[in-house]
């Protein structure tokens, strides 16, 4: 037991002292999940999708099946080996052909590496020559434009052939053919395989399965290999926690909105179809999502902190009377006492007279909600468990561990954790000296181990070995702390500190955390320099708040003429400070002086990444001249 506490921490829901692999007997990769789905399905509906204003449309567990294989069937009529490493790109929003795809790559061997939009044209050239994609499914005929303008350019010579779902006219053809590159249909694809179909030739588990190409705040993506056992051992360690309080059957469903790019949707979706159950797929517009929550009537719903912040908003907003926030508020704190006691329900008095109609707008049957990916607040995540009246996990991971290494455990509806370490990983934490984290103290860098750990980047031996030691530990760069509860707390991160003049680490992301409390604030990018002897901010006051803040301090005007008001300023940095002050910041960590900003930090202006982490790098070239005032401004 000394041995264990030493180490770090596993599951306590194991008997044994070895991490969990798999669940099922018969399920070792990720074409044996959906295999079972088939099985156990009775050839039930499996991927929906509706056009506006209409009901879903399904398609069956066989009929997925046969139209992966055909895919997959097309695949080696034209030349891919599965005895070789085979990559596959899919350039695509969420919908039923992705998934299709994607099984008829696990059918034959063969790996898949998704693009996404938010990548940028840069990075999605780079990944294609990385990953040698040849061949790339594109969803819409604007992402083949895209793609064939890097072709014509000679950027991407290894791409020769490109598939399209939806229509399109003969044009792009002979525009292919001009730069040798083939375009085909999805019906022609599949037609293909179907004249020349093929018997599965299944995966090994220790296989690869994907290349995820994350999104990194600095520098190029780095494509994370994940195996198949990388997933079996992932959606397992998901079931196996969940499994006294949510097991899924063939009667969920599923709504499908989070990028099929990023792990955390694909285990979501792996634990789903392992089950039979049902699949359907937003609009591909975020602003219909409410809409479709409420034709599909979802039972599970993954969701990311930003949009439970949206909710908690619009919940308040909506509540346009002290007395409805009041009661808004005695209801949460009711219903908080049973959580506490660990009784989640959605059939209380308070939710009949309260909260009815919160949970009618997601469609009335959400059973079970799982949200990761960044942190929530405490009181966002507390009070919407509260109003949702389902079970609701808070998880913590990371690409590089497939999607998830810590998850909250049923029963412990306590929020301001990231729960207990997954049956799937061990976790220890290990010294971070110059920032003054001690494991003895129980603090440190998280390090994850387990089968769910990746087992590089592709063709980067170096990034590899950052990431992984000999021994086989994930160094995530995130600082955790254990709880005496035995659950995992984030509470800084070790990548982008920096020193100051007289040699004081700073973690700035630590620091924009607090200052973000500030109810004027919405964004807040913390900067400082090691010829600097402190700390200055670029912030974005919030729209929705400002003014009435601003009101109350006796500051009239427009967003625009607050955001040039020097006065209003002072007391933004004065209120930054206090807060600070409150949280235990040091007086080094405390900005001295800050600039506003008006326009929001997003990933279409290139200082986000697809999962809204800052990009600090762009944000100081693109703050540079503002910051350099800032600190001439104090040698005045």
């Amino acid at each position: 037991l000394h041995e264990k506490s030493r180490l770090g921490s596993w599951s306590s829901l194991l008997n044994s002292d070895e991490p969990l692999i798999y669940y099922y007997d018969d399920v070792r990769t990720a074409y044996d999940i959906f295999q079972r789905g088939v099985q156990v399905s009775n050839n039930g509906p499996c991927l929906g999708v509706r056009k506006p204003n209409q009901p879903y449309e399904w398609i069956s567990y066989k009929e997925v099946s046969d139209r992966a294989e055909c895919v997959g069937s097309a695949l080696l009529h034209r030349g891919f080996k599965p005895s070789h490493v085979q990559y596959i790109g899919i350039f695509s929003q969420n919908r039923p052909e992705w998934v299709i795809i994607e099984q008829g790559c696990y059918a034959f061997s063969m790996v898949v590496v998704p693009l996404y939009d938010t990548l940028g044209t840069e990075a999605i050239t780079y990944i294609v020559n990385k990953a040698d994609l040849s061949l790339v499914f594109c969803d819409k005929p604007d992402k083949a434009k895209l793609l064939l303008t890097s072709v014509e350019k000679g950027e991407t010579p290894i791409l020769n052939t490109i598939v399209i779902m939806e229509s399109f006219g003969m044009d792009l053809v002979e525009r292919g053919k001009k730069c040798g590159v083939e375009v085909f249909s999805m019906r022609e694809i599949e037609e293909l395989g179907r004249t020349h179909r093929q018997k599965p030739i299944p995966p090994k588990p220790e296989d690869l399965a994907v290349i995820c190409f994350t999104s990194g705040t600095t520098g190029n993506p780095k494509g994370a290999m994940i195996t198949h056992q990388n997933i079996v051992s992932n959606a397992s360690a998901f079931v196996k926690t969940t499994e006294k309080t949510f097991m899924p059957s063939s009667d969920d469903v599923l709504i499908s909105f989070l990028p099929l790019a990023h792990m955390f949707e694909r285990i979501v979706e792996c634990v789903v179809l392992c089950h039979g159950a049902r699949i359907g797929f937003f609009q591909g517009d975020i602003r219909l999502l409410m809409d479709d929550l409420k034709t599909l009537q979802p039972t599970v719903f993954p969701v990311v902190p930003r949009l439970l912040n949206r909710m908690f908003d619009k919940i308040f907003g909506q509540a346009d009377t002290s007395l409805k926030r009041w009661m808004l508020d005695f209801a949460s704190k009711r219903k908080e006492a049973e959580l506490r006691s660990g009784i989640v329900r959605n059939n209380s008095f308070w939710d009949k007279v309260i909260f009815r109609k919160i949970q009618a707008s997601l469609g009335g049957k959400v059973r079970l909600m799982v949200t990761g990916a960044a942190p929530v607040s405490a009181s966002v995540l507390t009070f919407l468990r509260t109003a949702l009246g389902c079970q609701f996990y808070e998880g913590y991971g990371q690409t590089e561990c497939t999607a998830g290494c810590s998850l909250s455990l049923p029963g412990d509806w306590t929020a301001g954790h990231v729960g207990a370490p997954m049956p799937c990983s061990i976790i220890k934490l290990v010294d971070v000296q110059e920032m003054n984290y001690l494991a003895a103290k129980g603090e440190g860098e998280v390090c994850v181990k387990g089968p769910n750990v990746f087992c590089g980047y592709l063709k980067d031996p170096e990034k590899t070995a950052e990431a992984l030691d000999k021994d086989g530990w994930l160094h995530t760069g995130d600082i955790g702390k254990w709880l005496p509860n035995g659950t995992l707390k984030i509470i800084d991160r070790k990548k982008h500190i920096f020193k100051l003049a007289q040699g004081e680490y700073i973690a700035p992301e630590k620091i924009e955390n607090v200052y973000l409390r500030c109810e004027a604030l919405a964004q807040v990018f913390v900067h400082g320099e090691s010829l600097q002897a402190f700390l200055v901010a670029i912030v974005v006051p919030d729209p929705e708040t400002l003014r009435n803040w601003a009101k109350k301090k006796g500051f009239e005007g427009s967003y625009e003429e607050l955001c040039k008001n020097k006065d209003l300023k002072k007391h933004i940095l004065e209120d930054m400070v206090r807060i600070g002050k409150e949280s235990g910041l040091k007086s080094f960590e405390q900005v001295k002086d800050i600039v506003m900003h008006t326009e929001m930090f997003s990933i279409e202006n290139g200082l986000l990444t697809p999962t809204l982490k800052a990009k600090r790098p762009e944000l100081r070239k693109y703050f540079q001249s503002q910051i350099d005032e800032l600190y001439a401004n104090a040698k005045m």
